[in-house]
């Protein structure tokens, strides 16, 4: 492919790129490949940890910059340009976090969240769908956490309005919340484009996700592309020329960005 314009690929991971049950993405790796050997930029921006992401980048073979936890943290923009650091922390330690919550939260909603620590691994497995190392890998987070709402949206309402108070966030994803900071990807992919805007003004950016929680992201970039996702339907979306996938991922991930690079000249 002849590259026309630079180009800067956010990309959501579970159920946009990897598989939404098996986290799997051999059937487009080479593709992912061939991208980035194109000098395609792709930045991971996901709720997945560190060290999970970091496991990814090690399938994949070829390493790259990410965001993680819901926009907490940036890694390996060095990787980009030697003179941009290689980490921003953007988000308070979950520790603090959870002394905010625990001070501040009524008792009648905080008995309406299940957090992870509280669950046995048996219900781990269970909602996150991974064993062993890699349920072990999902929750070794540094900066959110994971837990499950049980009150109805009146109440989901009520306690974002407490948690907006004391700048923290609850971000629904697709299995669970994640209390957090006052960050998200959209924050953190922010950051990132003015960094990059430093050596490389004319560039387009490209979001691709498949839930509720990456929306925003997309509605921020200038090529939003979404991946099948059977939870919601088009008319939940309002967003101007949105690229959408008739499968799933992994498929649909490629699918999504031939599109989209297409529109920015690429050819094959």
């Amino acid at each position: 492919m002849n590259k026309k314009i630079s180009s800067i690929i956010f990309t959501d991971l579970d159920g946009s790129l990897l598989h939404r049950d098996n986290f799997k993405f051999e059937e487009i790796k080479d593709y992912i490949n061939s991208l980035i050997d194109e000098g395609i930029i792709i930045i991971p921006n996901t709720s997945k940890t560190e060290i999970e992401i970091n496991e990814f980048i090690k399938e994949l073979g070829s390493e790259l910059p990410f965001i993680s936890e819901n926009g907490s943290s940036i890694h390996g923009l060095n990787l980009i340009n030697s003179n941009f650091p290689n980490k921003i922390i953007l988000s308070r330690d979950k520790q603090e976090l959870l002394e905010i919550f625990h001070s501040k939260v009524p008792n009648e909603l905080k008995n309406k969240c299940k957090f992870i620590y509280d669950m046995n691994k048996k219900q781990l497995t269970n909602i996150f769908g991974l064993k062993d190392n890699n349920l072990k890998n999902a929750l070794n987070r540094k900066y959110t956490v994971p837990l499950l709402f049980e009150g109805d949206n009146i109440e989901k309402n009520k306690l974002l309005k407490i948690l907006k108070s004391f700048s923290l966030t609850m971000q629904e994803g697709g299995r669970v919340f994640n209390l957090g900071d006052n960050t998200n990807k959209v924050k953190s992919m922010n950051k990132v484009i003015k960094i990059y805007k430093k050596i490389e003004a004319n560039i387009k950016i490209i979001g691709v996700g498949d839930n509720f929680n990456d929306l925003e992201m997309l509605k921020n970039c200038d090529i939003p592309c979404l991946v099948f996702n059977d939870k919601f339907t088009l008319d939940q979306i309002n967003i101007d020329n949105l690229i959408v996938s008739n499968k799933p991922s992994p498929e649909g991930w490629a699918d999504v960005i031939k599109m989209a690079l297409g529109k920015l000249g690429y050819n094959d």
